[in-house]
């Protein structure tokens, strides 16, 4: 891969990137620092990319492993109550019903969740990023949207379905 080809994919699917760290990552600026930390990080190991097709599941990889760095940071020195928007940030950013019921998703459901039905990933690329095997992505994206029709019918959502 040349830096030509990294530069246009990374800015290609940068808001894809952005995302991607908001499932791990609460904060904005915890997000961008993981993202440039991932730009950094996989410009500096850009010889192991081995086939330029497989870019986007290579970066996601080290964009997680960035994010996971940030969160366990967090954890340690930061109270969980700074760590994460209140309700009524969620509410004045303009975030929608469905992105609070992704939120409140576990961890290892939303990363399959976000990857497949947000980001377009294929349940076998979901599966190579994740580093799980392929039953298992299915069996958290049943959950994922066993779990968000329990939340919008609770909250009575069920016209948006």
């Amino acid at each position: 891969m040349d830096r030509e080809f990294f530069a246009q994919s990374v800015l290609a699917n940068e808001q894809s990137f952005y995302r991607i760290s908001k499932t791990v990552l609460r904060s904005d600026s915890d997000c961008e620092d993981a993202v440039h930390n991932a730009i950094l990080n996989a410009y500096m190991h850009l010889g192991s990319l081995r086939e330029d097709r497989f870019f986007k599941t290579w970066f996601v990889r080290i964009l997680l492993n960035e994010c996971y760095k940030i969160s366990r940071y967090n954890r340690r020195y930061i109270s969980a109550e700074q760590s994460g928007p209140s309700d009524e940030a969620v509410r004045d950013e303009g975030y929608t019903e469905l992105y609070e019921a992704i939120s409140g998703l576990p961890e290892k459901i939303r990363l399959a969740v976000v990857l497949h039905y947000i980001e377009d990933m294929t349940v076998e690329d979901t599966a190579k990023v994740l580093k799980i095997p392929v039953g298992t992505v299915k069996s958290r994206l049943n959950t994922g949207r066993r779990l968000l029709k329990e939340y919008m019918e609770e909250d009575d959502y069920s016209e948006i379905r």
